[in-house]
C-alpha cells in the first residue's frame, strides 16, 4: 500500500499543540478584556420626578341619630 499525505503523522498538527494555541489564544483575549468594566456610586442623589395629579373623594354617610345630635350640639366637634 502507498502512503497518502492524509495518513502522514508528521504533518498533522499534534493534540498537544492544538490545545496550547487555544490557551494562549484565550488568555490573549481575555487579557485584552479584563479591566474594562468600572462600577462608581453617583456624588448627587438620583431624583425621580413623577407627575402624578391625586384626587380624593370622601363620601360619608351618618346614622339619622348622629345627625340630629350633632345638628343639636354644633360645639362638639
Amino acid at each position: 500500500m502507498t502512503e497518502t499525505g492524509l495518513t502522514q503523522t508528521d504533518r498533522r498538527p499534534t493534540t498537544a499543540g492544538m490545545k496550547g494555541a487555544i490557551a494562549i489564544l484565550l488568555i490573549g483575549a481575555g487579557g485584552a478584556t479584563g479591566g474594562c468594566v468600572t462600577v462608581n456610586a453617583p456624588d448627587k442623589p438620583i431624583e425621580i420626578n413623577l407627575n402624578v395629579k391625586i384626587d380624593q373623594e370622601v363620601v360619608y354617610r351618618l346614622d339619622g341619630e348622629a345627625k340630629s345630635l350633632i345638628q343639636d350640639n354644633p360645639g362638639i366637634f
